[in-house]
């Protein structure tokens, strides 16, 4: 497990937890699609979010460099 899955995933666990808070019959259907897209790119390891963004054309720079 990496750190930018697990990134993936928290992010996922905290958004999820801000949907149960304050209900899910409440929130609007779009919260859950970055829900869904995080928890996919942390189990999965392939972000789509970042896919998309590359694809249209956008580089893919690393926040931290070595």
């Amino acid at each position: 497990m990496t750190a930018n899955r697990m990134l993936y995933l928290s992010f996922s666990l905290v958004m999820l937890a801000g949907v149960w808070l304050t209900g899910f019959g409440v929130v609007h259907w779009l919260l859950y699609v970055p829900i869904v897209f995080a928890g996919f790119a942390g189990i999965s390891g392939f972000c789509v979010n970042l896919w998309l963004w590359k694809k249209l054309g956008f580089k893919d720079e690393s926040a931290c460099p070595r």
